[in-house]
């Protein structure tokens, strides 16, 4: 089997994968993922939170926070876990896509 068929069998059990982040707290009855939190988690775990963490905290926002849409995150596990791989397979086509056309760009180039 070539290494690249390989790659994309891994890359798909790891999407199916994905809602293991919701189920597993959720059975265990934990909080959040170990080292998802935010400020306010952070300041809960540790007491106070770091003034570069503060600094940097509102840097960057995910485009699909929590890895669920806008009103699902009510609707219950089954509605969490397909938004978590959905989540996965976007986020895994835009990776593909960007290294495919960064490939393509450098074969260009070194073909001059």
């Amino acid at each position: 089997m070539k290494t690249v068929i390989k790659l994309w069998i891994g890359l798909a059990v790891f999407i199916v994968l994905s809602p293991l982040g919701l189920i597993l707290p959720e059975y265990f009855k934990a909080d959040a993922a170990w080292g998802e939190w935010g400020t306010d988690v952070f300041k809960g775990l540790v007491g106070y939170i770091p003034q570069g963490l503060e600094k940097l905290s509102n840097l960057w926002n995910a485009p699909i926070p929590d890895y669920a849409f806008r009103g699902w995150e009510d609707k219950g596990l089954v509605h969490l876990s397909a938004a978590y791989i959905f989540s996965a397979i976007l986020g895994i086509t835009i990776t593909a896509l960007i290294i495919f056309g960064i490939g393509h760009i450098l074969s260009k180039r070194s073909r001059h």
